[in-house]
């Protein structure tokens, strides 16, 4: 993999894109993953203004530590780069006491909710300041597994990074010396207080995954884990294919207008 020319690429594309919408620059959700920490970084290179939001809701210690210190390695490397803080547990907190009990005892529609508010905040705050909505999806998360929330971090204006594998990415990030803890750390989508890791939500880790995505082989000339992992990918492959279409439209036909 060319790690260096597929950087310059994605940046030149970015600061192409950012030119011909007419917008001052770019707004990231940084989460303390890889992810957010590559495309944050790649936005920073381009000399635009790229804002880093911080919108913790009771995260972990170490998913806050990491964002904090990617945001202020950050800062340290490019003047362009400025960064926000938006604590928004106490709305969280407030949609809690007002959403129906069965909702609040649903935790998946509740994570998601999480990430909902915070795309929420990255609009207002990026329309404020003229910046485009970047995404921080992968490849295989958005157009593998579905495992995004959608219109949560699967609600933005760009995706730099949704051509590259969960590998691609780390192979980027080293390359663009991310900070080490968010290099080293498990994959997390950051929605949950246990701090549960994705591959404990998906049952496969991203290699695995990936490696499915791509299987063209013989399912009977496989072993049990692989068959295993095939499974897991089609079921989320199937379940989620909802998100990584467009839109269902009812288009009536021409007897009818």
């Amino acid at each position: 993999m060319r790690e260096k020319e597929i950087c310059n690429y994605i940046e030149a594309w970015l600061n192409d894109y950012v030119e011909k919408a007419g917008l001052s620059g770019f707004i990231i959700g940084i989460s303390g993953g890889i992810d957010s920490a590559l495309t944050s970084t790649l936005c920073a290179r381009t000399g635009k203004k790229t804002l880093l939001l911080n919108m913790p809701i009771r995260q972990t210690k170490a998913e806050y530590d990491r964002a904090k210190e990617h945001i202020e390695d950050l800062k340290m490397k490019y003047s362009n780069v400025q960064a926000l803080e938006i604590d928004l547990t106490s709305i969280f907190d407030l949609f809690e006491t007002t959403v129906p009990s069965e909702v609040l005892a649903d935790h998946l529609s509740m994570a998601n909710s999480r990430a909902r508010i915070r795309m929420t905040t990255l609009y207002a705050v990026g329309q404020t300041n003229n910046c485009l909505v970047v995404g921080t999806g992968n490849k295989i998360e958005d157009f593998g597994v579905g495992f995004y929330t959608k219109y949560g971090d699967g609600g933005v204006d760009i995706s730099p990074i949704a051509d590259l594998t969960k590998t691609d990415v780390k192979k980027l990030a080293s390359e663009l010396n991310v900070v080490s803890s968010i290099l080293l750390a498990k994959p997390t989508d950051g929605l949950w207080e246990d701090g549960r890791s994705d591959e404990d939500q998906l049952g496969a880790s991203y290699p695995e995954l990936e490696w499915a995505m791509d299987f063209k082989g013989d399912y009977e000339n496989v072993t049990e884990r692989e068959k295993e992992v095939l499974n897991i990918y089609k079921k989320y492959n199937r379940i989620n294919k909802h998100k990584m279409e467009p839109i269902p439209v009812c288009l009536l036909p021409n007897s009818l207008k």
